[in-house]
């Protein structure tokens, strides 16, 4: 049974704001999608307005149905459409429209697909580095049900950031993802992606889906074994009564605990920790920020990537 109310911490105001309603409108016209609107982020309007730092925006490709099925996720499951021959030029166009510095590729699963979509994946960051070389790139991918020649594509594509999410610990995978997802299978994707370039890799976790602390903290250092760069982690909200209950409403304090343990002693490039963070929380000022420290310019960072993924 789900917790019955949410803590005072959990409590959000609506995004607002001219440049939150120009993009809106842009992407409107353009019949595009993104997980911000979809997922109905709190971050939406921060993130949009780059205040702080880069304005950041999440698209989501290949269609709003998903041909999986994880209890703790809102998108529609099955009824695949074909893809849109025009959506990486569409979400490229946008980009420069709108004057994104950072932008974030997701998707839905495509299994049904012979390449599961990554071709369209690679077409999406190619269009935008055509149209803006400038801006920043990060994919978050499915999992490509493992198969290596298909991860290899995102890479050859060069985006700045890979990302893919582990979501929950191991013990939890199940039920909280698809079974045709795994622990092993995602540690495989990050690994891959380490092992045949320099591009910096991602990952999330959700708390409160029935995890334990040292088990937090086992996947923290699989993670770290593996060379993930960055990881976050925020807290799961039930989208409806239909899916995954919430086990436990982590508190401030405790993110605050594992963003310490993240980058203190198991040195993560930089963790997001927080009830409302997401995987692309920021993403743009904290990727930004983290180079800069590393004492390198985000074009050494690039030129490295590409040196490495020619090897």
């Amino acid at each position: 049974m789900s917790l019955a109310r949410k803590p005072d911490w959990l409590k959000t105001r609506p995004p607002s704001g001219e440049r939150f309603t120009d993009i809106k409108r842009t992407l409107r016209d353009r019949d595009l999608h993104t997980v911000c609107e979809e997922a109905s982020c709190p971050n939406m309007g921060e993130c949009w307005s780059g205040r702080n730092g880069p304005g950041t925006a999440t698209f989501m490709l290949m269609g709003d149905r998903c041909s999986r099925g994880c209890n703790f996720c809102d998108v529609k499951t099955g009824g695949m459409e074909a893809l849109d021959p025009e959506e990486p030029s569409n979400v490229a166009e946008a980009v420069v429209e709108i004057g994104l510095d950072y932008v974030v590729l997701t998707s839905v699963d495509r299994d049904d697909l012979p390449d599961q979509g990554a071709s369209h994946f690679a077409r999406t960051i190619e269009a935008i580095a055509e149209r803006d070389r400038s801006v920043l790139v990060e994919v978050l991918i499915p999992d490509f049900q493992g198969e290596p020649e298909l991860i290899r594509e995102i890479i050859d594509a060069e985006p700045d950031v890979i990302a893919h999410n582990v979501e929950t610990v191991q013990r939890r995978q199940h039920p909280v993802r698809d079974r045709r997802a795994g622990y092993e299978q995602s540690l495989g994707v990050l690994e891959q992606v380490e092992r045949e370039s320099a591009i910096y890799t991602k990952t999330s976790l959700m708390l409160g889906v029935g995890e334990y602390d040292h088990e937090v903290y086992q996947t923290l250092g699989d993670l770290r074994e593996a060379d993930v760069d960055v990881v976050t982690l925020g807290q799961y909200l039930q989208p409806s009564r239909s899916h995954l209950d919430v086990s436990s409403y982590v508190s401030p304090d405790k993110f605050e605990t594992w963003r310490r343990v993240a980058e203190e002693e198991l040195g993560f490039l930089y963790c997001a920790s927080g009830p409302m963070v997401r995987s692309s929380y920021k993403a743009g000022e904290l990727f930004v920020d983290a180079v800069l420290r590393e004492g390198r310019s985000i074009e050494a960072a690039r030129k490295q990537a590409r040196a490495a993924a020619s090897d």
